[in-house]
């Protein structure tokens, strides 16, 4: 009888709680128009929080009378508060927040429905460590967005980015890997800040997990210092977020191109549990026979908020790739020239062995934001790639001027391991009328890579004709896979190991207007391949001076450096110092419209010192007295011109040469990986709301190479080898809220185009398909 007492008693008192609390209710919309779904709302200094549902409406119970805050919040949108008081056993009607757009993050943003439609951005990612807006980093970095991806109906790394940014070119390679130059150099692969440069990858990302590619152009100290000056690009793959994302895009394309992918994303736990998922599964043929590419991706995002100060995110890539490893090379006999074959021909069999790529990647991400000016980020990253196959070529001096040919296959096994960690820290304060942004950081980085290219064989028993091929005759080996890669005899193995110390501070005088960046960063490097190894510790200063014109017009200026060990033999026994390539460069930065436009003209000079040459007392021995010069001019136009006109234009003009060898008749002469001109373009117009074809866009772009070298410049070191490439492109599209159709045509001029050099007696070349087109279906749900 008591415990039923106590029972009664206790539910009186809640009773009587819950008659002494009342409820609020209300609408999130946005200015532009239209409600916001899955807003963040939360009442100050309480504990009560909650989403807006699908409609943009929201309600909270259980909350004490009084006078409080409400908060609104939404990714792309400022901060919204209002004043409200809750009575007893009533439902207050908050009236309706009307949320203005954040200039600031918007370009990130894609609400239900309401797509940001402009290829501007305005800062980087946060894997690039900088808090600065572009405009005002004293360096040229242009941003790739996911809405100029899509426009250009992009699937991977290799389709086509580079046309988005100044001077930055494709070079042909095995086809599974985006090898890019800037500036005359290969720049260096990151994916969320995370340096995976090997010799041979990594697998080119598929676009489904990327939401933006950010290149950043020269030496840049405060990501890394060892390796070539050009620069690096980085991939930015989707994240989590407080907003629900729900798409499925279908395509189907010329050679039997199909492809779908699906990307979904939502919150749990009152949104302190974010999470995202992509897959994609395509296959695609060639304009070529016997040359089918299928490819998987699987990335499942985690985002868990502690704090509103606090997070830990986690990421896992998946990819597979299955294709004939450089199956895209054919030859010819040097005096017959390049393009002697007809497009569409191949050097391949129909039985030729595919090659298997598997890459595994697992990204964390630790953050805490101390207060509103300093915080810590801790990263880790682990890359496992496994690859099995065989890779074709022509057996040296088997080129004929008849045709005749003797092909031969090797293994093309390869397994490859990458440990990578960051920590670093931004913060911020004054010294009287002066600012401070400081970014000190450490990076360990760790390769290892196996690869075995040792087993080989013949595969023609007579010789294989290009102008008159037969196939069906060739004769396969069975290479000997009994071992792992990492056990074989004949294997090539590969050893890098950096560590870097970074420090710097941005220092802003008259209210920020003028920006003096004093930085430094202190790398070691061990490169070791089989016995040989490669050793350097050196010291890069980084000076970076911006000053605002106007606030949307800046000028600016910058020193860096980067340097990359090297060994060789000297007649002394000498040890060489490393290479170390100092970049000078200036520019000015432009924004238009309020943002939606950005602009910039850079003027560059590389100078790389310290290069091996041969000694000229003895050809047996180097001497480090060699040098080469990259000097250019880049211009680059990106964003909005119009509400309804979006564009993409740039220009570049490099020159890379040698400038010091101990052979004076080599003074002068081009190096090999840049063109002298490359001009891209690209137009998006979208009809707008009031006209008769709303809904409707079109699209059209080129792209412009002159004077073009991939891996050899010309046989005379003047004369490029190459033709100049002109490609055109264009596209239709229609979309509403929910559904998106796009066709993409490529080489509408049905050009025959083509990547390559030459080979001692012979050439090899890539070809590209002639008039191709993609159809894409999206569907947001």
């Amino acid at each position: 009888m008591k415990k039923l007492l106590n029972l009664s008693f206790m539910i009186l008192i809640s009773v009587f709680a819950n008659a002494q609390t009342g409820s609020i209710k209300g609408l999130i919309n946005a200015k532009n128009g239209g409600f916001l779904s899955y807003a963040n709302i939360s009442i100050s200094n309480t504990n009560h929080k909650t989403l807006s549902n699908a409609s943009g409406e929201y309600n909270i119970d259980g909350i004490k009378p009084g006078e409080y805050t409400v908060v609104v919040k939404f990714i792309g949108y400022k901060t919204a508060k209002k004043q409200i008081t809750v009575s007893a056993n009533t439902t207050t009607k908050v009236p309706t927040f009307i949320l203005t757009e954040n200039q600031e993050t918007l370009e990130e943003v894609v609400l239900d429905g309401h797509k940001k439609n402009s290829y501007a951005a305005k800062k980087p990612s946060e894997s690039l460590r900088l808090k600065t807006p572009l405009i005002k980093i004293p360096q040229n970095i242009q941003i790739v967005n996911k809405e100029l991806i899509s426009d250009q109906a992009t699937f991977t790394m290799m389709d086509g980015i580079t046309r988005n940014v100044s001077g930055a070119q494709m070079i042909e390679h095995w086809g599974s890997f985006a090898r890019i130059n800037m500036r005359g150099f290969r720049i260096a692969p990151m994916r969320n800040g995370m340096n995976l440069t090997t010799s041979w990858g990594p697998l080119a990302e598929d676009m489904s997990i990327v939401e933006r590619v950010e290149f950043v152009k020269g030496p840049a100290a405060y990501m890394l210092a060892s390796g070539e000056p050009g620069g690096f690009f980085n991939v930015v793959t989707k994240k989590p977020s407080n907003h629900r994302v729900a798409e499925v895009n279908v395509s189907a394309g010329s050679f039997n191109t199909f492809r779908g992918a699906v990307d979904y994303g939502n919150t749990l736990l009152d949104g302190k549990l974010q999470y995202r998922v992509n897959f994609m599964k395509s296959t695609q043929g060639s304009h070529r026979d016997f040359e089918k590419t299928d490819r998987t991706s699987f990335a499942p995002a985690l985002k868990y908020l502690f704090t509103e100060n606090t997070s830990l995110s986690a990421e896992y890539i998946y990819q597979k790739v299955k294709m004939p490893y450089g199956g895209a090379y054919v030859f010819g006999p040097a005096s017959a020239g390049f393009a002697s074959l007809d497009r569409d021909f191949t050097a391949l069999e129909e039985d030729f062995e595919e090659t298997d790529m598997k890459e595994k990647n697992l990204y964390a991400n630790f953050t805490h934001k101390f207060n509103k000016n300093w915080e810590i980020q801790a990263q880790y990253s682990r890359l496992d790639y496994e690859q099995e196959g065989m890779s074709p070529w022509a057996v040296w001096g088997s080129v004929q001027e008849n045709g005749d040919i003797t092909r031969y296959v090797s293994s093309a096994d390869a397994i490859i391991e990458i440990d990578a960690t960051q920590l670093f820290v931004n913060g911020s304060f004054n010294t009287g009328n002066i600012s401070h942004k400081i970014l000190a950081g450490v990076d360990y980085n760790s390769k290892d890579s196996w690869h075995d290219w040792s087993q080989s064989a013949v595969i023609d028993q007579t010789p294989f004709n290009i102008y008159n091929p037969v196939y069906g005759n060739a004769v396969f080996p069975d290479f000997d896979r009994s071992k792992s890669v990492k056990d074989r005899s004949g294997l090539v193995k590969y050893e890098t190991l950096t560590k870097g110390y970074y420090l710097q501070d941005e220092i802003g005088f008259f209210k920020d207007r003028l920006r003096l960046s004093l930085a430094g960063r202190y790398t070691d490097a061990n490169i070791t391949r089989d016995a040989t190894e490669e050793k350097a510790a050196l010291f890069t200063p980084r000076v970076g001076l911006s000053f605002d014109i106007l606030s949307d017009f800046t000028v600016y200026g910058l020193y860096d450096q980067a340097f990359k060990p090297q060994t060789g033999a000297s007649k002394t026994n000498e040890v060489f110092d490393p290479e170390i390539a100092t970049d000078i460069e200036g520019g000015l930065k432009k924004t238009w419209f309020n943002g939606k436009l950005n602009t910039s003209v850079t003027l560059f000079q590389i100078t790389k010192d310290n290069i091996l040459v041969t000694d000229p007392e003895d050809a047996n021995f180097s001497v480090q007295i060699g040098q080469v010069q990259s000097k250019g001019l880049e211009f680059d136009l990106q964003g909005q011109i119009t509400p309804e006109l979006n564009m993409v234009l740039n220009y570049a003009n490099t020159n890379v040469e040698v400038t010091k060898d101990s052979d004076p008749t080599l003074v002068g002469t081009k190096v090999a990986g840049h063109s002298k001109h490359i001009t891209n373009g690209w137009l998006n117009y979208h009809f707008n709301a009031a006209s008769k074809l709303k809904g409707f866009g079109l699209s059209l772009g080129y792209q412009y190479l002159v004077d073009r070298s991939s891996w050899a410049w010309a046989t005379d070191g003047q004369d490029p080898i190459l033709p100049d490439y002109f490609r055109l492109d264009g596209g239709v599209s229609w979309k509403n809220d929910k559904i998106g159709v796009r066709l993409n045509v490529n080489n509408i001029l049905n050009k025959y185009l083509y990547s390559g050099a030459g080979y001692g007696d012979y050439l090899y070349w890539q070809t590209e398909p002639g008039t191709n087109a993609r159809l894409t279906v999206s569907y947001k749900f």
